[in-house]
């Protein structure tokens, strides 16, 4: 309970920090109830990767951001062997769950993701993504863990120790890549 508090207070000053960064606002801010993230979660949990944007909020004209719920299954090979985003920076809070997450070094073999294709559009906007991360930091996470991955930073799955790893997604978006409004069906 004391590490989930830590880890609490670790997310609560990173978020303090970017939104310090950005005009004042005048909203009342948005809610989304954990029932919303677990309808989302449980939309395609079967799946060995279901990443699915929540809610892309504007905030006062200045950047997007985005809130989403990740569910990784415990499968032989993850989707990708490693990923980058150009413009966004992930906030990642696990829910629950354990795995390897794999960040920085470089990718091998990295190619453009299509502009056309469905994460580019909706979560993570300009993307490349190969066959495997080298000289990456590995490191083990679980519930109540967060992890800041900031843009062009190489990030990928190794290994989930338990059936699922499921996380919150949080993508601030300073460029406005993803469309502001978007709401999950």
């Amino acid at each position: 309970m004391l590490k989930q508090s830590a880890m609490a207070v670790g997310l609560v000053l990173a978020v303090t920090t970017l939104v310090q960064s950005a005009p004042a606002g005048g909203g009342t801010g948005v809610y989304i109830p954990d029932s919303e993230v677990q309808r989302i979660a449980n939309q395609n949990a079967g799946a060995p990767v279901s990443d699915q944007q929540i809610r892309i909020i504007n905030v006062d004209n200045d950047y997007n951001v985005g809130v989403g719920v990740v569910h990784r299954a415990k499968t032989e090979k993850q989707s990708v062997g490693g990923s980058e985003h150009s413009q966004i920076t992930e906030v990642y809070h696990v829910i629950s769950g354990n795995g390897t997450l794999v960040t920085g070094g470089r990718i091998e073999n990295a190619k453009p993701r299509p502009a056309d294709n469905e994460a580019v559009r909706i979560l993570t906007g300009p993307s490349m993504e190969g066959t495997r991360i080298i000289g990456g930091v590995s490191r083990k996470i679980g519930p109540g863990d967060v992890i800041v991955i900031p843009p062009n930073t190489p990030h990928t799955f190794t290994d989930n120790t338990s059936p699922e790893i499921v996380y919150l997604g949080v993508r601030f978006d300073p460029h406005k890549e993803l469309p502001a409004g978007y709401t999950a069906k």
